[in-house]
């Protein structure tokens, strides 16, 4: 092979290394332009965790760093105090209740019939008390007798009939029962009452600290026995769920990216581990790159915040930690 032919085929191949060489540049390049890069912080919730009442404390479940499950009994305060307050209360209904149950019932049978006899016992001695002082009228016509008698007669006639009236009217009230106005004050005393028994016995189950969901205790703030006010924090527990992450976009960029959008979460301590999320909110109002975010590029730019819903979370991703997020472009 002539010299001339080794160098064209040298040439050649030369030519189609290169070729290759730039495809894969080429797509390389568009690949990396195809992917968009964002820098944030891990966001996770935590939450202060105390009493809506006051008392003593008597026993805390959980120590720092332990986890719980919602639902999960943490801590209890002495409930005596409300217990008492439920055992009142529930009398005060007991009470009450019966009293309406009178006031709707009416007055017994044996009490209107106790009445019905008083009536007919002052009615038969107003009779005879008129009898008497009619009488006595007469006589004093005819002189008989003097005109004290005459009005002694009549003072007695006069209460024995005062009396026979008062009889027959409180037959009448204890026939008639109780007013409507007297059975609804009733029903309003009984309702009240049963208001304070829910409230008690809310009480009670409020000196019960439970946990709201799974999560990790940060903080024991309170020791047995202490004395605390209502709202004093106990615990702080760092929640499971959600996890979030706060990232930031340039406004060149707003168009590629949309609420829902997948997105792909690595963080430095396990690069090659990814978290999966979806965006979930972005913010209409634009503001200067936060110094959190280590993207010198961004540093002097106005951007969008970002809130992205891990939907794998696991103990990798600690609070404030920084994170990469990749997100396909369209």
């Amino acid at each position: 092979m002539s010299t001339v032919k080794k160098i064209i085929i040298v040439v050649i191949l030369l030519c189609a290394i290169a070729g290759v060489i730039g495809w894969i540049y080429h797509k390389h390049h568009q690949e990396r332009e195809s992917v968009m890069m964002l820098y944030g912080n891990v966001d996770i919730r935590e939450v202060n965790l105390g009493f809506r009442v006051a008392g003593r404390l008597a026993k805390l479940v959980y120590d720092e760093g332990d986890k719980v499950k919602g639902g999960d009994v943490i801590a209890k305060l002495d409930d005596e105090p409300y217990r008492n307050q439920v055992a009142s209360a529930r009398a005060q209904v007991e009470s009450l209740r019966e009293r309406l149950k009178l006031r709707e019932k009416g007055n017994r049978p044996q009490e209107i019939a106790q009445a019905r006899s008083l009536v007919r016992e002052r009615k038969a001695f107003a009779a005879n008390a008129r009898r008497l002082f009619q009488r006595s009228e007469n006589t004093l016509a005819i002189k008989g007798i003097s005109a004290q008698e005459r009005d002694n007669a009549e003072a007695a006639y006069r209460e024995a009939e005062a009396r026979f009236t008062s009889a027959r009217e409180n037959l009448a009230l204890l026939e008639a029962g109780f007013r409507v106005e007297d059975i609804a004050q009733a029903g309003a005393d009984l309702a009240q009452a049963e208001a304070a028994l829910a409230s008690a016995e809310l009480q009670v189950k409020d000196a019960v600290l439970i946990a709201p969901s799974n999560g990790a205790i940060l903080t024991r703030a309170q020791e047995a026995g202490a004395i605390l006010q209502a709202g004093t924090t106990v615990f702080t527990v760092s929640l499971q769920n959600p996890v979030w992450v706060r990232a930031y976009v340039p406004e060149p960029s707003l168009g590629r990216i949309h609420p829902g959008a997948k997105v792909e979460i690595y963080t430095d301590s396990r690069p090659d581990k990814s978290y999966r999320g979806q965006i979930g909110y972005i913010s209409p109002r634009a503001e200067f790159t936060p110094k959190t975010v280590e993207t010198p590029e961004l540093r002097t730019a106005l951007v969008y915040r970002l809130r992205i819903v891990v939907e794998n979370p696991d103990e990798g991703l600690r609070q404030g930690m920084p994170v990469t997020i990749k997100l396909a472009g369209n």
